[in-house]
C-alpha cells in the first residue's frame, strides 16, 4: 500500500486539490505497479493513502506540489524508480496544470498489516 503525502502551497486551488485526490490513486498504483505487487484497477479503500497539507510557514520549499510516495522495496521497482517517479510527475503535471511540481519516491524496505 502506497502512502503518498502531498505538500502544497496556499494558492493552489481547492478545485485543483480536489481533481489530484481523485486522480492520484489510479497514477501512484500505476508507478507502483510491480509483480509482487500487480495493479489490478480495482482499487478498494486502504489501497493507497493520501495526506494532504498545506506549506507552513516555516517551510522551505517553493513548488507548487511536493508528492512524496512511499511505497515498499522491491527489486523490480527499484530497477526503473527514476522513469517511475518521471511518469508520474508528468501526470500530476497534465492533471493539475501547475509546471511546478516534485515527485519523491521512496522504496524503504518494509511490512504493511491491515484490519
Amino acid at each position: 500500500m502506497p502512502l503518498v503525502e502531498i505538500t502544497y502551497a496556499p494558492h493552489v486551488p481547492h478545485a485543483v486539490l480536489k481533481d489530484l485526490a481523485a486522480m492520484l490513486p489510479h497514477a501512484v498504483s500505476v508507478a507502483v505497479d510491480c509483480p509482487e505487487e500487480p495493479y489490478d484497477g480495482n482499487l478498494q479503500p486502504g489501497d493507497v493513502e493520501l495526506r494532504f497539507r498545506p506549506r507552513g510557514p516555516f517551510d522551505t520549499n517553493g513548488m507548487d506540489l511536493v508528492i512524496e510516495v512511499r511505497s515498499k522495496w522491491f527489486s523490480s521497482r527499484a530497477a526503473n524508480r527514476q522513469e517511475r517517479a518521471n511518469g508520474l510527475c508528468s501526470s500530476i503535471e497534465k492533471a493539475t496544470g501547475l509546471g511546478d511540481v516534485g515527485v519523491y519516491l521512496s522504496l524503504p524496505v518494509a511490512a504493511w498489516a491491515q484490519s
